[in-house]
């Protein structure tokens, strides 16, 4: 008690000493103020710290005699800390292998202010915006490059991401597509990025990957999902999809046993893209009379109904669900409050809404790398508010039980 009373003595002197010449604000939180030199002096010595031990040795220890190495003065480097800039002069070694943990060489700024570049540019801010917003808040002049320095870092996290393992089962797997604008070849082309979201066993959301190709295609997809397979993925039993040609085949190719399930809402888009606005109200009713039918059967004589009411003006309709029949129908071997979990990718589609917003202010990608580094940041920022599972999880797991025996275990 008495050694930590000295020590606090000890202290309230090296702050009387501080502040003796005290005299107002600006000889505190000036450019030459007693916190910027307090501030200067800690990260100096720190530096002075490091390079002691890179070398091996303190400054004038016989040590250093014929070591190889040794100090050579200081540099002079500004940086950037809590919002403030300010001149240092780091220490030098001869050898110039120092390279000290505190401010690396090449960085102006500490970890955290790197961060708030990260977090705005996360949120779909501009390069342009991200520099006014900084001046603005902090009085800092940023460059377009130190901005690009700082999110290009999350590239390493990308690819670490894309290719990590995942889980061997995912009940249901969502399989989409948005569109964005890239400039490649000096050319501003479509490019479109192939997205994945999973539901694990526990019933929580999980992204599984991003891929960019120039168009849509189940050529694609295949890939897309051989390389799922390949990161540790041996069963899905619901894959959910949109109506693209191939798509369902492309997945019976790699994962046989998993159902594929047509999204309902893209079967209704695609009916009614050509049909009027005087007609669309009762046409889409009568469309949900279908997809909301209690069974298969009574689902069968709605289309019936369906065809008899509009084949006359637009008899490609009840074609389309036809031919797609066997992918629309598995969700009704389920109870009404599990179907919405699979009839739709209401989930994916959520998610395209959530990217669409960030995405929208870039206008045009300069690069494929920029596009992967927002959306995935971007990512994250969604994926923080899947905490619960999907709802009536525990129930579709027991009818997952029933419907695929010997797949799971509960």
């Amino acid at each position: 008690m008495a050694e930590k009373r000295k020590v606090e003595e000890h202290q309230l002197k090296l702050i009387d000493e501080l502040i003796k010449d005290y005299s107002g604000p600006e000889s505190f939180w000036g450019d030459s103020g007693i916190f910027t030199q307090l501030k200067r002096a800690i990260i100096e010595r720190t530096l002075d710290a490091e390079l002691d031990n890179h070398l091996g040795y303190s400054k004038h220890n016989f040590k250093g005699n014929n070591s190889g190495n040794s100090r050579n003065g200081r540099s002079k480097k500004k940086v950037v800390i809590d919002s403030e800039e300010l001149e240092i002069t780091p220490p030098r070694d001869r050898n110039s292998s120092f390279n000290p943990q505190l401010i690396p060489k090449g960085k102006k700024y500490f970890e955290g202010f790197n961060d708030k570049i990260i977090a705005m540019y996360a949120r779909g801010m501009s390069v342009r915006d991200i520099q006014s917003c900084l001046l603005e808040m902090y009085d800092i002049d940023v460059s377009e490059g130190l901005i690009s320095q700082a999110t290009d870092s999350i590239m390493e996290e990308v690819k670490i991401w894309q290719n990590r393992h995942l889980d061997e089962i995912y009940p249901i797997v969502f399989l989409d597509c948005i569109v964005v604008k890239c400039r490649q070849e000096g050319r501003v082309n479509n490019l479109s990025v192939y997205i994945a979201l999973g539901v694990n066993l526990d019933g929580q959301k999980e992204l599984l990957g991003l891929w960019t190709s120039k168009n849509e295609g189940s050529k694609f997809w295949l890939a897309v999902i051989t390389e799922l397979q390949n990161r540790g993925v041996k069963d899905i039993f619901i894959a959910c999809v949109d109506g693209l040609k191939g798509f369902p085949e492309a997945i019976e190719s790699v994962f046989p046993q998993a159902q594929v399930q047509l999204c309902i809402v893209h079967m209704v888009r695609n009916s009614v893209r050509f049909v009027g606005w005087k007609d669309r109200k009762d046409l889409c009713a009568d469309l949900k009379k279908i997809y909301s039918a209690p069974t298969v059967d009574l689902a069968e004589l709605e289309l019936e109904d369906f065809a008899v009411n509009w084949d006359g003006k637009y008899p490609m309709i009840s074609k389309q669900w036809r031919t797609h029949w066997q992918n629309i129908i598995p969700f009704f071997d389920y109870p009404s409050d599990i179907r919405k979990a699979i009839y739709t990718t209401n989930a994916i589609e959520s998610l395209n809404r959530s990217l669409r917003k960030v995405i929208k202010t870039k206008g045009v990608f300069l690069t494929e790398a920029s596009l992967l580094k927002i959306l995935y940041l971007a990512l994250e920022n969604i994926s923080k508010k899947w905490t619960m599972p999907i709802k009536n999880w525990k129930a579709a797991m027991n009818q997952f039980a029933i419907k695929f025996p010997g797949r799971i275990s509960l």
